[in-house]
């Protein structure tokens, strides 16, 4: 998958039943929901403004996105970067940096195109080959349809739908061919006019890997959700903090439980003048399990830390 988005290439593992947190979740997501839908009076667009520009609640949290595409005929370039580092045994660190073309075709359609460049450095983690590299990771394409406009809705709700070729294990860096799709179902509202926002994502993804040493196929999905939300504390600067809860299966549609994690973090979006912004996301798993592994965390098919770093210019 693409590396700022929510998943990385896992390997196979046994099942496992549900958790009683993912009910607890589901349950914190429908209430979240709830308090978005009902908690405030719908907004117009034109209350929709800091004083230095338009809020655009896209990037405006972290890992969690906003609803929002821009106006017809609107552009932007967006240079986003994620760091994951931390598993269950010595060293791992691996970036990923996209660089997206963005072009919002009408008023509720908007198409983009990404690619992504990886550096891995990985030393005595088991099951993964140390290394220390840099490649070409991945290509991808996102469609964006806005369902509802939140300046004519109680809430504004759009779906992505994501393909993407690669040419390197997103966790690994060893040289494979892999294709696969994310889609993601995007809602976000003001809570409190120009100060108060929130967003809730779900999100499914699959993945099918062809290893090019083994000339092996190997399937993964994986399904999350995730809330939101940002205050603006100054002109142009929010601050907030997201949670996500992430499943990782074997089997392209959810076969086969291989482990969990669940993610708090901070996050702050800036303005740059009135057609730039800078955001950033720093994630901790604080909780997990993966099968076969003994802990709280989940450390063989996610990180511990994931950190996201954002610069867009709209045009």
């Amino acid at each position: 998958m693409r590396a700022h988005l929510w998943r990385h290439a896992a390997r196979p593992r046994h099942g496992k039943p549900f958790h009683s947190i993912f009910l607890s979740v589901i349950d914190a997501a429908i209430i979240a929901t709830a308090v978005i839908a009902t908690g405030a009076p719908p907004v117009r667009a034109d209350g929709i403004r800091t004083e230095t520009a338009s809020v655009d609640t896209e990037h405006l949290f972290g890992f969690v996105e906003g609803a929002d595409i821009g106006s017809k005929g609107e552009r932007e370039f967006v240079v986003d970067s994620t760091l994951r580092a931390g598993r269950s045994a010595g060293s791992f660190a691996g970036t990923a940096s996209e660089l997206e073309f963005k072009y919002t075709t009408f008023q509720n359609f908007r198409i983009s195109a990404a690619a992504a460049a990886a550096y891995y450095d990985i030393a005595g983690v088991v099951g993964i080959e140390d290394a220390r590299r840099a490649a070409i990771q991945s290509m991808s394409v996102d469609a964006r349809f806005r369902l509802l406009d939140r300046a004519q809705a109680p809430f504004g709700l759009t779906l992505s739908v994501s393909p993407h070729w690669g040419f390197v294990d997103e966790t690994s860096g060893v040289r494979t061919g892999h294709y696969g799709a994310e889609i993601r179902l995007l809602a976000d509202r003001e809570l409190k006019a120009d100060r108060l926002a929130g967003a809730i994502n779900l999100v499914f993804a699959n993945d099918r890997a062809r290893l090019l040493a083994s000339d092996g196929v190997q399937h993964e999905s994986l399904v999350a959700g995730g809330v939101a939300v940002a205050a603006q504390i100054a002109p142009g600067l929010w601050l907030g903090g997201e949670t996500r809860y992430l499943r990782d299966y074997s089997g392209a549609a959810l076969n086969v439980f291989a482990g969990q994690a669940l993610y708090t973090g901070p996050t702050v979006y800036a303005r740059v003048g009135s057609d730039a912004f800078v955001s950033a996301a720093w994630d901790i798993q604080i909780w997990g399990g993966a099968v076969g592994a003994p802990g709280a965390l989940d450390l063989a098919n996610f990180e511990r830390h994931q950190v996201k770093l954002r610069f867009g210019l709209e045009f």
